[in-house]
């Protein structure tokens, strides 16, 4: 739409008169992500982790709690963590594992 005012807390079309809420502006790309354990500390590349429940892999695997990942990455997507453990390459989500 180019029909738009700028108001300072709010947009309105001056076609219909719809006005809505200015959004927030979005974080900067640049932002660090802070991924956070179960417990709530902070994760970083190179930690090592430790599972806190027995997680299942599909089929007859799984990973049982207390088993102690190698050095982790972390990555974008709803899995934070990409670690190996017992020898499988794993995705792992923040909230099943504490930092070791």
């Amino acid at each position: 739409m180019t029909e738009v005012l700028e108001h300072p807390e709010r947009w309105e079309c001056v076609t219909c008169g719809h006005e809505w809420e200015r959004e927030a502006a979005p974080e900067a790309p640049d932002a660090p992500r802070v991924v956070k354990d179960a417990h709530g500390t902070v994760l970083a590349d190179g930690d090592c982790v430790i599972l806190i429940k027995d997680l299942k892999l599909g089929g007859s695997q799984v990973l049982k709690g207390g088993s102690k990942s190698k050095p982790i990455r972390l990555e974008d997507g709803d899995h934070e963590i990409s670690c190996k453990v017992d020898g499988i390459a794993v995705g792992l989500k923040a909230c099943f594992v504490k930092k070791a």
